[in-house]
């Protein structure tokens, strides 16, 4: 609300003032905010054992590295970019158990910049599956985002699917799965957070 309803009421305003296409540029500036933030109903799956998408937007790249935080340990990376025009609401991957919640300083280079996990404000949440299993999440600031909203903490229990924060306007969401899973998506395909099936178990991606 605070970032759409001061531009409704300048627009009122202007309306008064007989200023009708300023008011008209700023109702749709507010129309296109609260697109921006808008939470769109997701359908669920029955099989537990899956991985979902935990953004809306379109994978960049799917590739093997270490985890901020995670040592040595490798794994497999599902990068997503999420323009302006995405929503822009983070899922929770998997259920389970929130291990660690970090944040990084940093800069607010381009998102889609290879190396923006590396030198960008960042936010990486450590999940325990159900069987054990480490999953994590890092939420990613852009050259347009300012703010990283996550609302999970350390030992709380999260549901598959259930909202997990946002980044505001523009940004980026490496996910991270086990190397004994089997990636399904490839760079390109459009993901929607909580819906798409990303991995599974069963081997990893070949490369």
């Amino acid at each position: 609300m605070p970032f759409v309803v001061p531009p409704l009421l300048l627009a009122v305003v202007l309306v008064a003032l007989g200023q009708v296409a300023w008011a008209g540029g700023l109702a749709l500036l507010a129309l296109s905010v609260l697109l921006f933030f808008r939470v769109p109903r997701i359908k669920g799956t029955a099989e537990p054992d899956l991985v979902l998408a935990a953004a809306f937007g379109r994978v960049t790249a799917v590739d093997r590295t270490r985890a901020p935080t995670l040592g040595d340990q490798e794994f497999q990376r599902i990068v997503t970019f999420l323009s302006v025009f995405d929503v822009h609401i983070q899922r929770c991957p998997v259920s389970g158990r929130v291990k660690e919640r970090s944040h990084f300083s940093g800069r607010k280079v381009a998102a889609f910049r290879k190396d923006a996990n590396e030198v960008n404000e960042s936010e990486i949440s450590v999940i325990e599956g159900p069987a054990g299993q480490t999953f994590a999440v890092q939420q990613i600031v852009g050259l347009i985002a300012r703010r990283i909203v996550c609302y999970l903490e350390p030992g709380q229990r999260i549901e598959r699917g259930e909202s997990m924060g946002l980044i505001r306007f523009g940004s980026r969401v490496d996910l991270y799965v086990p190397l004994d899973y089997e990636v399904l998506v490839q760079p390109g395909d459009k993901l929607r957070a909580g819906e798409t099936i990303v991995a599974r178990p069963g081997g990893a991606r070949a490369d």
